[in-house]
């Protein structure tokens, strides 16, 4: 299952997030005092919930941004959204689940649950990014450098990163010198997350399972 390139949000594209945030508070003050915009598309006016068991991935590269999105389910009229982005040239992930509530009129809260991963075979991605607001989990690096200017990101298994040549980033609108950091190994447990966007090269997703959920909370969505 393919997803097309950054050009749009879409509930049929499922959306996979785990962003392994060392130091995002810094990255996302730098990216809001450049002005630096991370999606080159609007997102929704919908953040959504995402939660996985483990996540491995190689080539991974973070940097702080901005995107730029609708401010509700209603009008035109758009809002700013700092979010940590980070990038992954391959990622393997176990028990992951993706969650999104509508409030439908005369219907109420609907949610949206995604399911995949969680029958023995993992879900596999490649060329992962990632614009994520909220993370929990348990996370270890492996020769990770924090501070490196976002255009000398260059992982040994990941390619280059953010200065546009590799499966980092695409954005043009980043800041060359801005802060950033990166790691030949990432390895996160018990991942938590909101999340505003995300987009992927490919995306294996084994025991896919959708679900319509009447309500929201806990009880039906992701966490």
């Amino acid at each position: 299952m393919e997803s097309m390139a950054r050009g749009g949000t879409r509930w049929k594209r499922f959306a996979l997030v785990m962003v392994p945030s060392v130091a995002a508070t810094a990255a996302i003050g730098v990216g809001l005092a450049q002005g630096a915009l991370a999606a080159s598309f609007a997102v929704s006016g919908q953040e959504f919930k995402v939660t996985a068991g483990k996540l491995v991935g190689t080539g991974f590269s973070q940097y702080g941004g901005v995107d730029m999105g609708y401010k509700d389910l209603k009008g035109d009229e758009k809002v700013a959204h700092p979010v940590a982005i980070s990038t992954f040239k391959n990622a393997s992930i176990t028990k992951m689940c993706q969650s999104v509530v509508t409030d439908v009129p005369f219907v109420g809260k609907i949610t949206l649950k995604l399911t995949a991963g969680d029958k023995g075979t993992d879900v596999k991605a490649e060329k992962l990014y990632l614009d994520v607001s909220e993370l929990d989990a348990n996370a270890r690096f492996e020769n990770i450098d924090i501070g490196v200017a976002a255009k000398d990101t260059d992982n040994p298994e990941g390619g280059p990163g953010p200065a546009g040549k590799g499966p980092a980033v695409k954005d043009t609108s980043i800041l060359p010198n801005g802060f950033a950091q990166q790691a030949d190994r990432a390895v996160l447990t018990d991942v938590e997350q909101k999340a505003w966007a995300t987009t992927a090269g490919t995306f294996e997703l084994s025991g896919l399972s959708m679900r319509l959920h009447k309500g929201d909370g806990p009880k039906v969505e992701c966490y």
